[in-house]
């Protein structure tokens, strides 16, 4: 889900359905229960509606997620609900935060 260039509201809840149904079928060919990492794709799905201030909060907190998933993210958002402005002050969160492991 990170590697994708574009997506529209309308796109991001088709994820989540197809996401669900992923879930669906594979509950059905194994025995694993709690299907490993639901909540880490989920969650990232669900981060594309957030605001932008809730997603600079968002990206701060989420430091399980790769920063290319993150900027990623960002870029998907842009023109959707997010302006130029914005993008560059999250692209700077990522960077601050991603900072110290370089």
């Amino acid at each position: 889900y990170a590697n994708v260039k574009k997506c529209s509201n309308e796109g991001r809840a088709l994820m989540q359905l197809d996401f669900q149904q992923f879930l669906m079928k594979l509950e059905k060919l194994t025995d694993i229960r709690p299907i490993p990492d639901k909540e880490f794709v989920e969650t990232y799905i669900k981060a594309y509606y957030l605001t932008e201030n809730d997603m600079e909060c968002w990206i701060k907190e989420h430091r399980e997620y790769s920063t290319k998933q993150l900027t990623n993210l960002v870029n998907v958002c842009l023109g959707s609900h997010i302006n130029k402005k914005a993008r560059q002050k999250l692209l700077a969160a990522i960077d601050d935060i991603d900072r110290p492991k370089r």
